[in-house]
């Protein structure tokens, strides 16, 4: 690796880019940027979204992957190429306004320390948020799910209830009765059409609108069922609810990243435009901080053309300062 692009991070040293994020969408954008010879710190939290799931599915050749086991794999092969991954948490990010055309930044974490770069690559990921509704939290990831690509196959033919939430929870059914012939949709205080009840009754999907209580855990650790608020159980052994997901956003505040809410109070996203761009220059986000419905795969390919784009700018740069040097050398002589 060339002297001018080491890996080593002090305070007078300024790498070429720092990874907020260790997930599938940081390490592949990393990997992309080490390999094209670019000095690259990952600053991973260590709580990824997927940490409760049992695998990673619908990632081909990788399908059933732990998820610790497919990140172990992937700061390894960054650090192969002479990148460094950090654990921490970044409590601030600022941009230097007086670095002109090629930006800088300045980065800082919970332990104190500082980091310079030339570009940032936002991969925080989301965080998912939950009805609050009792005992429904502790068993998320597990008897509580919400993705049908990610859990489906694994839940098919059990007893499975739709918490509604809103309008989303409606095709959140219909992809779950794909994997089972028992589904009862609780519509917990949101609305239902004719129409749509209709639709259900084809399908078979039966409708609870009693308000529903709490979550009832079966003496085996797993869902018992769904306690309704004149006391009846329904008995379910696995639970869908669309949840509520919201950008980590935690130390990046200063950058001043453009931000919107998703349809219907779904969430709120990092708003970006091709291969992670934003309206900051120098900064790229991808993976769920800015596609809240990409799974490992398609974040992992938002993160690797993030980063080839950043290796892009950074050249381009590159060839502009050496213009710059040559120019300014035939003025001084």
């Amino acid at each position: 690796m060339p002297a001018t692009t080491t890996a080593h991070t002090t305070d007078e040293v300024t790498i070429d880019a720092v990874v907020i994020g260790g997930g599938a969408a940081g390490l592949n954008g990393a990997l992309m940027l080490v390999r094209s010879r670019r000095s690259v710190v990952v600053i991973d939290s260590g709580t990824p979204r997927n940490a409760p799931a049992e695998g990673v599915h619908g990632l081909l050749g990788l399908d059933g992957t732990p998820p610790a086991e497919l990140l172990e794999r992937g700061r390894d092969e960054v650090r192969r190429y002479g990148g460094t991954v950090r654990s921490g948490e970044v409590v601030a990010a600022v941009a230097d306004p007086s670095a002109g055309g090629d930006p800088r930044f300045t980065v800082t974490l919970a332990d104190g320390s500082t980091l310079h770069a030339r570009r940032l690559l936002v991969a925080t990921g989301l965080r998912d948020v939950l009805p609050d509704l009792p005992g429904l939290a502790e068993h998320w990831g597990h008897s509580v799910v919400h993705c049908p690509y990610c859990h489906g196959w694994e839940v098919r033919d059990e007893p499975i209830g739709i918490l509604a939430v809103g309008p989303a929870s409606v095709h959140h059914a219909l992809l779950f009765r794909q994997l089972t012939d028992d589904l009862v949709y609780f519509t917990g205080g949101t609305q239902l059409d004719e129409n749509t009840r209709e639709r259900f009754s084809a399908r078979n999907i039966r409708i609870v609108d009693l308000p529903v209580d709490q979550i009832v855990t079966a003496e085996s650790g797993g869902i018992a069922g769904v306690r309704l608020a004149d006391g009846q159980l329904v008995p379910r052994r696995i639970l869908a609810v669309a949840t509520t997901m919201q950008a980590r956003t935690e130390g990046l505040e200063k950058l001043g990243l453009p931000m919107q809410d998703l349809p219907g109070g779904m969430g709120r996203h990092f708003v970006t435009g091709m291969a992670g761009t934003t309206a900051v220059a120098g900064v790229w986000v991808a993976g769920n901080a800015t596609d809240m419905t990409a799974q490992v795969g398609a974040s992992a390919a938002a993160g690797a053309l993030a980063g080839a784009h950043m290796n892009a700018d950074l050249a381009t740069a590159d060839t502009d300062a050496a213009l710059a040097a040559v120019l300014q050398d035939i003025i001084d002589a």
